[in-house]
């Protein structure tokens, strides 16, 4: 459990010794283990069980003359949310409380963090009055009780015992406004999981807006929003997503956070320009999970562990929304313990993976693909997942890094292992498929086959 960053500790730290808190040997060993583990002094004091989590929050409380609040038995004013986005509320570890006249009381893990207080004052236009609490339960109340502008409200999947959900019966409830609007989306998310769908587009007709599902390649109409919601409702998604709504002629990417009977899901938000009109597709994630609870074979997980345990490249393999990042995800999660330097590149970080560094291309401030390639070894990553390896410089500079003894993780699509031997035959990968340490091929969310370098030669071959 992280308990407070950096940023307050580092100011802090020797208080602790001529408190006589903790020895100022501990101090060091502390720190010692932060930097291996790539946690903060504070957790590595906690978790060595040389302090307890209230101990130090209240030795904050004295030395800053900031209250501390517990938050566990305490309810933020859901008014006050819309001063702080969902987005910043995660990335600063910050929640608003209430807002008394022009000061808005908010809680903190690290008070010291000004360039979050800054942050915030710019957005709210009025004073911050910051109190000190836990970063595990500011993080569990974001996860509670948010509900802003920037996320669909909560989704119930409750329906009787036999019964359908159509999307439309809410299009056709009330009448139009921003608050519906936002109603109609939350409806059509809320069908599409009943349905299992992870992939929807919305597509623009002479009628309107058509919502299309997407599963297991196949395209289902699910029915057409009015041609005279159109701009209201792309607007309002794109608002939800972080996306400029003012903007049309360019392609934008965005991410939607939604929370579905108090599990948070995100989902992708791509907006292209089309003749007809913006078309936007939405894909959804699934949070991780564990390793053991995807793949439970023993022996073929122990494969996994060793590719991850020394240089090589593992090949995520499936069709497409097969689940391979999900799986990557829960790799990068198990190679976490291990104190190494974790990096990833992706077009949207699907969830925020606690001590990995996860990286965001920006086409718009040319912060592209081939950009970050040139310069993440400079960062001396010891294990990097790269998103949608395609072009043949892609595939060579995986091959440097694997001789540089990095562990790189990378998908590939392929709708079957026929399919893959015959992609992977090209003589463009010739060198790479040399360099798999480990391909886990998804067949299907029940059927997932590991094979080591040895098996996977012999099969290539």
């Amino acid at each position: 459990m992280e308990t407070i960053t950096n940023k307050t500790l580092e100011k802090l730290k020797y208080e602790l010794v001529r408190d006589g808190i903790v020895a100022y040997e501990t101090l060091e060993k502390a720190e010692e283990l932060a930097n291996v583990q790539r946690i903060n002094i504070g957790q590595a004091l906690i978790n060595s069980g040389v302090l307890e989590e209230d101990t130090l929050l209240k030795f904050l409380e004295s030395k800053l003359h900031i209250p501390y609040v517990n938050l566990e038995d305490y309810t933020p004013d859901p008014k006050c949310f819309k001063y702080i986005s969902f987005p910043d509320a995660r990335r600063y570890k910050i929640i608003p409380l209430f807002k008394i006249e022009d000061v808005l009381t908010v809680a903190m893990s690290d008070p010291l963090d000004l360039f979050a207080i800054d942050k915030i004052i710019e957005t709210v236009e009025c004073s911050i009055e910051p109190v000190i609490s836990s970063e595990n339960s500011i993080m569990k109340k974001i996860d509670e009780y948010y509900k802003v502008a920037d996320t669909v409200d909560s989704i119930s999947l409750e329906t009787e015992e036999g019964e359908t959900f159509d999307w439309t019966e809410e299009l056709h409830s009330e009448e139009a406004g921003e608050e519906h609007i936002q109603h109609v989306i939350r409806a059509i998310l809320k069908q599409a999981i009943i349905e299992g769908v992870h992939e929807l587009n919305f597509e623009q007709v002479e009628e309107g807006l058509k919502v299309v599902f997407k599963q297991n390649g196949e395209v289902y109409d699910k029915g057409t929003i009015p041609a005279i919601l159109n701009s209201t409702f792309v607007s309002k998604l794109k608002t939800l997503s972080s996306l400029d709504a003012s903007v049309c002629e360019i392609p934008q990417l965005g991410k939607l956070v939604f929370k579905v009977e108090n599990t948070m899901l995100i989902a992708s938000v791509s907006s292209f320009p089309t003749i007809m009109g913006e078309r936007i597709s939405l894909k959804i994630y699934k949070p991780p999970q564990k390793l053991e609870k995807i793949i439970p074979d023993e022996k073929a997980r122990s494969i996994i562990s060793h590719a991850l345990s020394a240089p090589g490249i593992i090949l995520v393999c499936g069709s497409p929304l097969s689940g391979k990042t999900h799986i990557i995800y829960s790799l990068l999660m198990e190679t976490v313990a291990t104190g190494k330097n974790i990096m990833t590149i992706e077009s949207i970080a699907k969830y925020e993976l606690q001590g990995v560094n996860q990286c965001e291309l920006n086409e718009n401030i040319g912060f592209n693909m081939d950009k970050a390639l040139r310069f993440v070894e400079f960062q001396s990553p010891d294990v990097i997942y790269l998103e949608g390896i395609k072009t043949r410089d892609a595939f060579e500079f995986l091959s440097e890094l694997f001789y540089n003894d990095k562990v790189v993780l990378t998908e590939f699509m392929a709708n079957n292992m026929t399919d893959l031997r015959q992609k992977l035959a090209f003589e463009d990968f010739q060198s790479f498929k040399s360099l798999v340490s480990c391909l886990i091929f998804i067949h299907s969310k029940d059927s997932i086959e590991v094979f080591d370098k040895t098996t996977l030669q012999k099969y290539l071959a």
